[in-house]
């Protein structure tokens, strides 16, 4: 196997283990460095490093560079060349760093972070959470979803599907920073309500009316739930898109949780009897008010 091919298998495993790593490519290299021109690496955010860039005195930087594109997300072009140690010059395009090594050699390399696919977690058994775990995928999302005796042969979209919505059993398969979505519609929506509110997730968000969230947020503080945690989850859940069909819902959700994981500022609050309102699937209040959950 060549190095490329290694280097990519163990990519690939770590993207499946879920852990954030980087794949390092020699673009170009002047003599006498020690890597050559499609020369690879892949390299974790604890330094650890597979596959070969260059030596000792050139790692430093890439695995510095490493941790900055696995923070942000970007990928970046960065020279490391022969220059007093410490020495750092943004190019615009290129990152340089300075080599103190008596080797000598310049070394380009291109940085390029790739992150674990972000986890959705659709709670119901309703044809708007159907729709979510077939849409989700499409946007990006691995989809997990947690219904009361969900067959997973019923959504092969799924990455993976939960057939019972307990604490004990759903908490530990899903990941901290999930973005999760109530859409039960009716069945099962303060068990959802509360299973959401124990996962460690990014942002809550519930298909539903204004009206029926706050009788059943009301309920939840009634029994002992977190208020800070109740006013955070997001609901009515979306954007305002005149939507009616479950897929049409769907679509407006996720749009809504796509711009929070995006940072993107949301739309105005809407306003009392907007239209939307209507199907129970409507406006998040801006991205911005809500920093861990919604709903």
């Amino acid at each position: 196997m060549s190095n490329a091919d290694t280097v990519l298998d163990s990519a690939r495993r770590l993207q499946q283990a879920g852990t954030p790593c980087a794949l390092v490519s020699v673009v170009k290299s002047l003599p006498p460095a020690s890597a050559h021109p499609g020369d690879k690496a892949v390299v974790t955010a604890d330094g650890r490093m597979q596959g070969w860039v260059g030596g000792g005195c050139a790692q430093p930087a890439v695995i510095r560079t490493v941790r900055q594109a696995l923070a942000d997300g970007r990928a970046r072009m960065i020279r490391i060349s022969p220059a007093e140690e410490g020495h750092e010059r943004d190019l615009g395009d290129v990152l340089e760093f300075g080599m103190a090594c008596h080797s000598g050699g310049t070394l380009e390399l291109f940085v390029d972070p790739l992150m674990p696919r972000a986890e959705l977690v659709v709670i119901g058994s309703s044809p708007v959470a159907a729709s979510l775990v077939q849409l989700g995928p499409r946007v990006g999302f691995a989809v997990t979803l947690v219904a009361q005796g969900a067959q997973a042969s019923d959504h092969p979209d799924a990455c993976r599907v939960i057939d019972r919505d307990d604490a004990a059993t759903v908490c530990p398969q899903v990941g901290a920073g999930a973005w999760v979505v109530i859409a039960t519609q009716g069945r099962r929506d303060l068990q959802a309500l509360g299973l959401a509110l124990s996962l460690n997730a990014r942002q809550v968000s519930f298909v539903a009316s204004a009206r029926k969230a706050q009788v059943l947020k009301d309920s939840l503080i009634t029994a002992g739930a977190d208020a800070a945690a109740v006013a955070a989850i997001v609901a009515p859940a979306g954007y305002p898109i005149s939507a009616s069909t479950p897929e049409e819902i769907a679509l407006s959700v996720l749009a809504a949780v796509v711009a929070n994981r995006r940072q993107a500022s949301g739309p105005p609050a809407p306003r009392a009897g907007d239209e939307a309102h209507a199907h129970g699937a409507t406006v998040a209040a801006p991205a911005a008010r809500r920093a861990c959950c919604g709903g």
